[in-house]
């Protein structure tokens, strides 16, 4: 039986940090859906369909991974819910730095509440990228910055465009 795991997030936009989580996860499972959030809860720079776009070339135009094992999607229900209808009792979430352990650990045990058949497994980025946010990435392109050890050749380029 082939294992799904699911990864939801905002991805505006998706950086190093993040795509480190879906290298480490494709080596522990066989298909990673890649969750993006159409919630109305934050104010997003990019719209739901330029995240869809920006994940899909950064995974597999800028990065050249295997369209076999991931797919990207979009999401506005709960992530339980999601699990449910991809047949999935795994959440993946990354994790940087320790500030971070506090919201994921109430986040899982909410979704561990919601649906007690679902685990929420925590990866760690890998230490260069451990700094890393799509905040700051926003922030340093908004004022020019150099932002090439942070996300991908596409994203860069959609960044400088929003920012012109």
């Amino acid at each position: 039986m082939k294992k799904t795991a699911i990864y939801p997030g905002t991805f505006d936009p998706i950086t190093y940090g993040h795509i480190d989580v879906i290298q480490k996860s494709l080596k522990i499972f066989d298909k990673i859906i890649v969750a993006i959030s159409d919630g109305k809860q934050k104010n997003h720079l990019f719209s739901i369909n330029e995240r869809i776009e920006l994940v899909n070339k950064a995974l597999f135009s800028d990065l050249k991974f295997n369209k076999n094992n991931i797919k990207v999607i979009s999401f506005n229900s709960l992530t339980t819910e999601l699990c449910k209808k991809y047949n999935s009792k795994i959440i993946l979430r990354g994790l940087r730095a320790a500030s971070d352990f506090e919201y994921e650990f109430q986040l899982a045990g909410m979704n561990r509440k919601l649906n007690s058949d679902i685990e929420t497994i925590f990866l760690m980025s890998d230490v260069k990228n451990q700094i890393i946010s799509s905040r700051l990435i926003k922030e340093i392109a908004e004022l020019k910055g150099d932002i090439k050890k942070f996300t991908t050749k596409t994203t860069i380029n959609s960044l400088k465009k929003k920012y012109e």
